[in-house]
């Protein structure tokens, strides 16, 4: 039975590999694959009568440790400088806004429901209706910086800036609401202090863990600072600080060497070698974050009740919940003037979304939000981006942008040739480069042509 149990277990992750690999080519989202590959294991098992232990109790162990990894390597790919600071604000203001307006809408919703609709041995509690909604409004950036592979480069980068600042205030709102049974503005002042000491905890554990990294010359390096930001993360939970903002300011620091080599604060301190290790640090935490995404919701799909999955009661509310999710993207993104196209349909629900929901005690759940709605809304915001990506006809801005790469190069990054070579190489290059417009203009034209005929 073992050994049954690690053939399977390589096969499943062998074949999400090859999802990952195909993606960029189908452009239908790993998680789609991964949720029905988890869904068929489990019916597969039901068949053949085949006993699986009770593998519940793993799924809020694997998201947390998703969540840390995910927003660590979202943070570490986070850019802080003066060209960046436009589609920062943006993305700020279109993860924030959305969050904040769908949150209270569907709260609203759920405590009319409650209050006309419910049982009537439970007093309807807006508090609780705004816990339930929370987790709705975020987006997975577990999900959506994946399926933006095949977008231009400023698209995957707002996607990149969204969905990892939508988690991190998705969990801040959530912290607040949850922790606070009166919300006033007493709590308010305890949340920003709070604010500020994870801030200071997170300036000397990100010196103290860079330091660790750079210094420490034994072959197993990584591991360790892994784990010491795994059990940092959880010690601020014990004591209701908000974690993830520790999980952020590292990622950022690592993240942003080089502008922080600029600072005489920081010019004393060598950094040479911390960027080699953060080089290697970011190679292995990209695989680490695979693993764990994959083995979470392939747990996730094998937990899925098909009952549940297909419950009519929760549905009409997961179309209506998906539809004000929507809208209300459609709207901020007008407001905002971002592309609309194909970001409108990138607000998948996913990781974040279940754990958040896992951490609602049952002293705090209402009937509405349950595991069938849940699922549903993960379910239908996927497959909307799905379809989105596929009929994106966006032209892909790769092979511009390498181009741009080409003709900016300096000097040092490259040998000198003669002057004789210089001047061909540089005639054949704007030879090649003229010719492959020309061939795209030209294939756009046939394009329009073929449309206009038809």
């Amino acid at each position: 039975m073992t050994n049954t149990f690690i053939i399977a277990f390589c096969v499943l992750i062998i074949i999400a590999y090859i999802f990952d690999l195909t993606t960029s080519k189908t452009k239908i989202p790993s998680v789609i694959l991964l949720l029905l590959s988890g869904w068929g294991l489990q019916q597969f098992t039901d068949v053949f009568n085949i006993n699986v232990p009770n593998l519940s109790g793993l799924l809020p162990i694997l998201g947390t440790i998703g969540l840390i990894v995910i927003v660590l390597e979202g943070s570490l790919e986070l850019e802080f400088n003066k060209s960046k600071l436009s589609v920062l604000k943006k993305s700020v203001i279109v993860a924030l806004i959305p969050m904040m307006v769908l949150g209270f809408v569907l709260a609203g919703a759920f405590y009319y429901y409650q209050v006309n609709y419910g049982a009537g041995d439970i007093d309807p509690d807006f508090r609780k209706a705004l816990i339930g909604a929370i987790p709705l409004t975020v987006i997975s950036s577990a999900i959506a910086i994946p399926s933006a592979i095949n977008l231009g480069k400023k698209n995957k980068e707002f996607v990149t800036y969204e969905s990892s600042i939508s988690d991190i205030l998705g969990v801040l709102f959530f912290d607040f609401v949850f922790r606070n049974v009166t919300i006033d503005f007493h709590s308010f002042w305890i949340f920003i202090f709070q604010i500020i000491i994870i801030a200071v905890i997170s300036f000397i554990a990100t010196v103290g863990l860079s330091f660790l990294l750079a210094r420490i010359t034994h072959q197993i390096k990584f591991i360790p600072i892994i784990i010491l930001v795994i059990l940092i993360y959880t010690l601020s939970k014990i004591y209701h600080l908000p974690a993830l903002i520790f999980i952020m300011l590292f990622g950022m620091f690592l993240g942003n060497l080089e502008e922080i080599k600029r600072l005489k604060f920081i010019q004393r301190f060598t950094l040479n070698k911390l960027e080699n290790e953060v080089t290697k640090f970011h190679e292995i935490l990209r695989e680490g974050t695979f693993l764990v995404r994959v083995m979470f919701f392939l747990l996730f799909g094998f937990l899925i009740n098909t009952e549940e999955l297909l419950n009519q009661q929760t549905f009409f509310w997961a179309l209506g919940i998906v539809g004000a999710i929507f809208l209300i993207r459609f709207v901020q993104l007008k407001i905002s003037r971002v592309q609309l196209m194909p970001l409108m349909f990138i607000a998948p629900r996913g990781l974040i979304t279940i754990l958040l929901f896992l951490y609602i005690v049952p002293e705090d759940r209402i009937d509405l939000v349950n595991e069938s709605l849940v699922t549903q809304v993960i379910i239908l915001t996927v497959i909307i981006m799905m379809i989105g990506l596929i009929f994106n006809k966006q032209k892909d801005e790769l092979f511009f942008t390498k181009k741009k790469e080409k003709m900016a190069m300096g000097p040092e990054d490259a040998e000198f040739p003669s002057e004789k070579e210089a001047s061909t190489q540089e005639l054949d290059q704007d030879q090649s480069l003229t010719q492959e417009i020309s061939d795209e203009i030209e294939d756009g034209t046939d394009e329009e042509d073929e449309e206009n005929l038809r």
